[in-house]
C-alpha cells in the first residue's frame, strides 16, 4: 500500500477488494471467455461507480481536501486494475508453469504513478515484460485492455520489455518523465524491482544536469502556450503558470537529481526548507481541490477554470461575499495568491539546486553577468546575481528592501532567489517610517520611472511582497480579479503590464502600433506624472465604489509621499479620476457631433492633460489582454485627440470645421481624379456631418460606390478594411424606416458582428450607411465567399425575402460563457450630450442579434437612427445611438421618453419581439 493511500480514511467504504475478489471467484465458468469477462465487467463497473460516488460525496463534504480526494481516485483505480489483472491471469488465461519469459508487471506512470488523479483523469499504465512478448502475455494484455475499455476507463498504455523501456527513456524526455514516477500496481514484483534498478542506473545516473535543463525549457514553452502569466483570469489549473504542473516539475527535477520517492525527502536534500515543504503541500492541496471540483462540475477532464465554473466552485469551497468583493472574486484572489506562491517556490527551489549543482562552475541554466557593477552599497554579487552579505542585512536598514530592487534596475542584474526569499521574509519590516522615508520613496520612483525595464523590476517587487507592503493600497489589489470576460489579468498584473507598455512606447518599440503616442510621449512636461498615473489608475478597484473617484483620493495621498510636487499631484489625481473618459468618449459618442468634442475639451482643459490622457488610455486598453487593442480603436482615439487638440489651440469655437471639410474634399478630389463638376455633385448630395464623420479613405470608397451605382435603388459593397482590422460594409439605398435593423440582422446572420455604424442621409433621399464588421473572434471577414455571402444576406433582408427574426432566433449563442454573468440591462436617454440628437446608451449582456433587436425596437417606436456606436467589454455590450423622431426633432415629454425606455429595456433583455413586421 502506498504511504499516500494510508492517509485515506475508511478506504473500504470506497472499495473492498477482498469482497470483490471473492465475488469474481464465484462467477461460474463459461466456455466462452468473452462472456465470463463481461460478467466480471458488470461486477467491477458497479463497484467502480459506487466508489466514485463515495469519493464525490467526500468532495462535497470536505471541499478543500483536494490531495486526499486525488489519492482516493488513484486508490480506487489501483484496486480495480488489480482485480482485473488477477481475474485475467487466474480465470481467463491461467498458466500452471510459466516460463521466465511469461512474467508480467503492471505499473502506473505519470500522474497516476504519483498516486494522484482527478475524477476524469486518464489512467496511464505500462505493461512490462522481461524480454519480447510471448503469446500468453499478448493475450493477457489485450484482454485486460478490453476490460478497462468496457469499464469506461480512458487508458493510456504502453507495452515494453525492460530493454525497450531503457532505450525509450534514454531517447525521449516525455517517456523518461512518465517512467520517473512509475509505481508498482500488481504482477511480478521482482520484475518491477529489476526495472527500477535499471532505470536508476542506466537512465538517471549522471544525467541530472541534462534532465533539469530539458525540463526547464519544456516548462518555459508550456508557460508561453498558456499566456506566460500566472494572473490570467481563466487559468489552466493543470498546465498554466503557477499550476499543478509547475509543482510536478519541481518534484521531477528533485527526484531525478537525488532519486527521492516523496516531496518530503527533498528537505533532507536541501532543495526545500520545512516551511517551503508546507507551502508546497498547501498549494498542491488547494490546486487539487480546484481541479477535482472542476472535473466534477464539467463531467469531463476539464483543466481550464473558466468563468462559467468559477462561481459554483467558489460556492462549493464555501467562499462568501464580502463588502466590495463577491465570493467568486475572493476565491479567485486566493487562487492567484497560491499561483504566486508556486512561483516563489520555483525560484527558491532552483536557487537551492543552483547551489548544489552549479557551485563548482558557472550558474546553472542561467545567463552569466557581462559586467561587474562597482557601487553596490553593501550588497554582494553571487555569480552575477545581487545577493545579501548576511541574513540580518535588511533588519539593519529596512530601506534596503527598496534599494535592492533599485540597484537591480540600475545595473540590469538579476536578484538571487535567496535574496528574494529574505525580502519576502523581511517585508514585514516595512512600516510607516519606511513608507515615509524620502530615500525609500526616491528609490521607488527611480524604479517606477526607469528608462530600462520597470515592468520586470516592479514584478520582482510584487513577487517579493515588498511592493504591496511599501504601497499598501497596491497590496489591496494584488491577485484581485474582476469577474468579467473583458479583463484578462488580475488588477496588479494589469497595472504592471501597463507600465511595461508605457516604457516600450517611450522607447519607440511599439511605434508601428502606436505612432501618435510614440511621438507625444516625448513631448510631455513631466514623464513621472504619467508613470505614477498608470500605476495608480486602478488602485481603488474592489472597494465598493467608483474606482476612478476613490483612486483620485488615493493619488492625492500617495503622490506627495512619492516626492511629486503639488502641481504633479493634482495632475495625477485628475488622470486617475478621468482615466476612462477618452475611451468612453471615443467608443460611445459620435465624434462628428461637435458638442461631443466641446464637452470632452471642457473636462480636459489643456493640451498637456490631453497628451497624458491619450497615452494612459492606450496602455490601459492594451494591458487588458491580447486582442483587445485594434486599428479601429487607434483611429477613434486619434480622431478625438486631433479634434480636441484643435479646439484647445484655436479656442472654444468651431473655427476649423469648414477648413477641415475643404481640406478633406481637396484630398478626395485628388485621389479620385475627378473634375470640379463631378465633385460638386457629390458635395451637393452630402451635408457637413458626413464630411466630418468619415476618414478620407472611406470617403473615397463611398464616392466610387455612389458613382458606380448611378440611379440604382440599391448598392451593397463589402470590402476588407485592414487599417481598422475590420470589414467595411457600405449600403447605398433608398432611405426608408427599418433599414438599419434589417441590415444589422442580416450581418449577424452572415456571421458578422458590427463594431461601428455611421448612418447618413443624402439630400436626395438616399441612405448611405457605413458599417465596420468583424467576425466573432475580432478579425475581418476577408474571404471572397464570405464577403459575397454578406452582401447577399443584406440584399435578401432588404428585399424581405425571409423572416429575419425567426432566422435570428435559431442562431446559437456566440458567447455561451456569458451566461455566468448576471447583467441587468440599463437604458440612459440624454438630451444634453448633443445639440441636434437625443443620445441613447444601452448596456446589456452581449448576445446574438442584440443590435438587431434594439434597432427593431427603435423602428417600432418610430425613431430615426443617425449614428450607432457599438462597444463590447467581454460579456457586456454598450451600444450608443444618436436618434431623432421621424420629423428630425429630439425626443421630449416624460411620457414619450418613458415609453421608449421601457420598449428598449425589453429589447435589451431579449424579451420576445413581435415579428410580424420583420
Amino acid at each position: 500500500m502506498s504511504i499516500r493511500f494510508e492517509n485515506i480514511p475508511q478506504r473500504r467504504a470506497i472499495i473492498d477488494r477482498r469482497i470483490l475478489s471473492d465475488a469474481l471467484a464465484e462467477l461460474p465458468d463459461a466456455a466462452d471467455t468473452g462472456k465470463l469477462r463481461q460478467s466480471a465487467v458488470v461486477l467491477l463497473r458497479g463497484a467502480m461507480e459506487k466508489g466514485r460516488a463515495e469519493i464525490a460525496r467526500r468532495l462535497v463534504e470536505s471541499p478543500s481536501r483536494g490531495s486526499e480526494i486525488a489519492s482516493a481516485q488513484a486508490f480506487l483505480t489501483d484496486q480495480i486494475l488489480r482485480l482485473v489483472h488477477d481475474f485475467t491471469v487466474k480465470r481467463l488465461y491461467p498458466i500452471n508453469n510459466p516460463t521466465a519469459a511469461e512474467r508480467l508487471t503492471l505499473i502506473a506512470v505519470g500522474g497516476y504513478g504519483r498516486g494522484e488523479m482527478a475524477p476524469f483523469s486518464d489512467v496511464d499504465i505500462g505493461f512490462l515484460t522481461p524480454w519480447k512478448q510471448t503469446g500468453w502475455t499478448e493475450q493477457v494484455i489485450e484482454s485486460m485492455l478490453y476490460t478497462f475499455w468496457d469499464l469506461g476507463l480512458k487508458v493510456g498504455h504502453s507495452s515494453r520489455s525492460l530493454d525497450e523501456m531503457v532505450r525509450m527513456a534514454q531517447s525521449d524526455i516525455t517517456i523518461c518523465t512518465a517512467l520517473l514516477e512509475a509505481r508498482y500496481i500488481w504482477g511480478d514484483q521482482a520484475l518491477y524491482d529489476e526495472a527500477s534498478v535499471r532505470f536508476s542506473q542506466e537512465v538517471m545516473a549522471g544525467k541530472g544536469r541534462a534532465f533539469v535543463s530539458e525540463k526547464l525549457v519544456e516548462r518555459d514553452q508550456r508557460h508561453k502556450r498558456m499566456g506566460d502569466s500566472r494572473y490570467v483570469v481563466e487559468p489552466n489549473v493543470k498546465e498554466g503558470k503557477g499550476g499543478l504542473r509547475d509543482l510536478h516539475t519541481l518534484f521531477w527535477i528533485g527526484k531525478f537529481v537525488h532519486q527521492v520517492s516523496t516531496v518530503a525527502e527533498l528537505v533532507d536534500k536541501g532543495l526545500l526548507t520545512r516551511k517551503e515543504l508546507r507551502q508546497f503541500q498547501k498549494a498542491e492541496n488547494f490546486l487539487w481541490s480546484v481541479r477535482c471540483h472542476l472535473h466534477s462540475l464539467a463531467g469531463r477532464a476539464e483543466e481550464r477554470l473558466t468563468f462559467d465554473f468559477q462561481p459554483e466552485i467558489a460556492r462549493r469551497m464555501r467562499y462568501a461575499d464580502r463588502p466590495g468583493k463577491s465570493a467568486v472574486e475572493r476565491f479567485m484572489q486566493h487562487y492567484f495568491l497560491i499561483a504566486k506562491q508556486v512561483g516563489d517556490l520555483t525560484g527558491l527551489f532552483l536557487a537551492h539546486l543552483d547551489d548544489t549543482m552549479g557551485a563548482r562552475g558557472r550558474r546553472f541554466a542561467l545567463p552569466t553577468l557581462r559586467r561587474r557593477p562597482r557601487k553596490l552599497n553593501g550588497f554582494t554579487l553571487d555569480r552575477g546575481r545581487l545577493a545579501l552579505p548576511s541574513e540580518d542585512f535588511f533588519e539593519e536598514d529596512p530601506v534596503r528592501l527598496i534599494e535592492m530592487f533599485a540597484l537591480a534596475d540600475k545595473h540590469e542584474i538579476e536578484i538571487h532567489p535567496l535574496a528574494m526569499r529574505a525580502a519576502r521574509r523581511d517585508a514585514r519590516l516595512i512600516d510607516a517610517s519606511v513608507r515615509n522615508d524620502p530615500r525609500a520613496n526616491a528609490l521607488f520612483l527611480d524604479v517606477l520611472t526607469s528608462p530600462r525595464s520597470p515592468e520586470a523590476v516592479l514584478r520582482w517587487m510584487n513577487e517579493a511582497t515588498v511592493f504591496g507592503r511599501f504601497v499598501p493600497d497596491f497590496g489591496r489589489v494584488v491577485a484581485q480579479m474582476q469577474f468579467d470576460m473583458y479583463h484578462h489579468y488580475t488588477v496588479d498584473e494589469h497595472s504592471i503590464r501597463a507600465i511595461g507598455l508605457l516604457s516600450d512606447i517611450e522607447k519607440g518599440i511599439l511605434y508601428d502600433d502606436h505612432p501618435l503616442s510614440s511621438v507625444i510621449v516625448n513631448q510631455l512636461v513631466s514623464r513621472r506624472v504619467l508613470y505614477v498615473a498608470v500605476l495608480l489608475h486602478d488602485i481603488a478597484k474592489g472597494r465598493g465604489g467608483d474606482h476612478s473617484v476613490l483612486g483620485a483620493e488615493v493619488a492625492k495621498r500617495l503622490c506627495p509621499r512619492f516626492g511629486l510636487t503639488p502641481a504633479e499631484t493634482e495632475t495625477v489625481a485628475w488622470l486617475v479620476r478621468h482615466h476612462l473618459l477618452m475611451a468612453a468618449t471615443s467608443f460611445k459618442r459620435d465624434l462628428a457631433d461637435f458638442k461631443t468634442i466641446l464637452d470632452f475639451v471642457e473636462t480636459v482643459q489643456s493640451v498637456e492633460r490631453l497628451r497624458l490622457l491619450l497615452v494612459l488610455t492606450v496602455v490601459d486598453i492594451r494591458a487588458v489582454g491580447p486582442g483587445v487593442w485594434n486599428g479601429w480603436k487607434r483611429q477613434l482615439l486619434s480622431d478625438l485627440f486631433d479634434s480636441a487638440e484643435e479646439v484647445l489651440r484655436l479656442g472654444h469655437k468651431q473655427k476649423g470645421r469648414a477648413e477641415r471639410i475643404a481640406a478633406k474634399q481637396a484630398v478626395l478630389q485628388e485621389m479620385l481624379g475627378w473634375d470640379d463638376g463631378e465633385l460638386a455633385m457629390l458635395k451637393k448630395k452630402l451635408g457637413d456631418a458626413y464630411w466630418i464623420a468619415e476618414p478620407v479613405d472611406v470617403l473615397e470608397r463611398n464616392a466610387r460606390q455612389i458613382a458606380a451605382a448611378k440611379d440604382k435603388p440599391l448598392s451593397i459593397e463589402a470590402q476588407v478594411y485592414p487599417e481598422r482590422g475590420a470589414t467595411l460594409v457600405t449600403v447605398y439605398a433608398s432611405d426608408h424606416p427599418g433599414l438599419f435593423y434589417r441590415v444589422a440582422g442580416a450581418i449577424h446572420l452572415a456571421g458578422g458582428s458590427i463594431i461601428d455604424a455611421r448612418i447618413h442621409t443624402t439630400r436626395d433621399g438616399m441612405a448611405l450607411d457605413n458599417f465596420l464588421v468583424q467576425d466573432p473572434f475580432g478579425f475581418p471577414l476577408d474571404e471572397p465567399d464570405r464577403l459575397a455571402r454578406l452582401e447577399r444576406a443584406i440584399e435578401d433582408s432588404l428585399a424581405n425575402r425571409h423572416k429575419l427574426t425567426q432566422k435570428l432566433a435559431q442562431r446559437p449563442l456566440s458567447r455561451p460563457r456569458a451566461d455566468a454573468f448576471d447583467i441587468v440591462p440599463s437604458v440612459l436617454l440624454d438630451n444634453k450630450a448633443s445639440n441636434r440628437y437625443t443620445v441613447i446608451e444601452i448596456s446589456a449582456r452581449d448576445r446574438p442579434a442584440l443590435l438587431h433587436d434594439i434597432a427593431y425596437a427603435m423602428f417600432q417606436a418610430k425613431l430615426t437612427i443617425h449614428s450607432a456606436h457599438i462597444a463590447t467589454y467581454g460579456e457586456r455590450a454598450v451600444d450608443t445611438f444618436y436618434i431623432t423622431d421621424l420629423i428630425g426633432d429630439k425626443l421630449d415629454g416624460a411620457t414619450r421618453l418613458k415609453s421608449v425606455e421601457r420598449r428598449l429595456l425589453a429589447a435589451a433583455a431579449g424579451e420576445e419581439i413581435d415579428s410580424q413586421a420583420a
